[in-house]
């Protein structure tokens, strides 16, 4: 299952090279050959790079032909991007089987790309994060990735959290969300798009943010208190995207912290309140996010959902 995967840096600096070189070694040791941009551990400020030098890679990513265009890590860098890409060029690369991959700040190129051309990438591991750990790559998301690169991965399972208002009120926040689908329905065909709620709410009234109508919008950030996230929601919510959708589903939302202020106002308060303004389905706890076991997920493609209780399946290609 050898595969060429394109090493590049379209955003953020990459400041631990430790995890760079550990993620460059465990994908060889997979059995793939690896090939690093030239620019790869470029640094300029915050950025890996000067704006033309990521566009550059970026553009040689493209061009490389590779299996795999993996991403170092996220950060910020690519909205300052999305106008001057070649679309034509990515898009050509994703006909002829590329498949790019990413997370995070990742979602401005993915949303412009679905956008501009309607082709479809993956959110998924960035280099650093993902293959970099420390430890050991955790199994699930390297199985994920195995079956991209066998074009084998066709859905996610997972479970939905419990009934935080009524039977986990005073759990940890991780744990306790609001009250969970409790009929069973599924949905058809619909594009599943999404990715990061900062990154994506940024897009919004521009030519990259995807006219999406009846799709699945998932959803997941990190670093931001539930107040925040709630503020962006609203943003989606007021302008009529969260109402063209035919379910919303929520990621992992994680490495916050709550103060005394916000006087029980958690995340699960965020979960339930959105409920009472949507009536379509809002699911939770999908394995997807700045964590270590997430799936990998096509932006872009036809997928179905099917939900049973807690228990809810998404699938595609099949």
């Amino acid at each position: 299952m050898k595969k060429h995967i394109y090493i590049y840096s379209p955003s953020g600096a990459v400041r631990d090279k430790a995890a760079f070189k550990r993620g460059v070694a465990r994908l060889q040791a997979m059995g793939h050959e690896v090939e690093l941009d030239v620019d790869a551990l470029s640094s300029q400020q915050r950025f890996a790079g000067d704006d033309a030098t990521r566009l550059a890679a970026i553009h040689r990513a493209a061009a490389s032909k590779a299996d795999v265009a993996l991403i170092t890590r996220g950060g910020y860098g690519l909205t300052r991007l999305l106008p001057v890409i070649n679309y034509k060029k990515v898009a050509k690369a994703i006909e002829q089987g590329m498949l790019f991959v990413g997370i995070s700040d990742f979602t401005a190129f993915q949303s412009a790309v679905l956008a501009r051309t309607g082709a479809i990438t993956w959110a998924g591991p960035a280099l650093c994060e993902g293959f970099g750990v420390a430890g050991e790559p955790d199994d699930i998301m390297t199985a994920c990735f195995d079956d991209l690169l066998l074009g084998q991965g066709e859905g996610a399972g997972w479970r939905q959290h419990r009934d935080a208002l009524a039977s986990q009120a005073n759990a940890d926040e991780v744990d306790a969300v609001a009250a969970p689908i409790k009929a069973s329905f599924s949905v058809s065909n619909a594009s599943l798009w999404g990715g990061n709620l900062t990154v994506l709410s940024s897009l919004l009234g521009t030519p990259y943010f995807p006219e999406i109508k009846g799709g699945m919008l998932f959803l997941e950030d990190v670093g931001e208190h539930p107040y925040r996230i709630e503020r962006m929601l609203t943003q989606l919510l007021y302008s009529g995207v969260l109402a063209r959708q035919k379910a919303i589903i929520l990621g992992q939302f994680t490495e916050f912290k709550l103060v005394p202020h916000d006087r029980g106002f958690k995340l699960q308060s965020v979960v339930a309140w959105l409920r009472t303004r949507v009536k379509v389905p809002v699911l939770t706890n999908l394995p997807y996010g700045h964590i270590a076991t997430k799936v990998l997920l096509p932006v872009g493609a036809k997928a179905d959902l099917s939900v049973e209780g807690r228990d809810a399946l998404l699938f595609w290609g099949h």
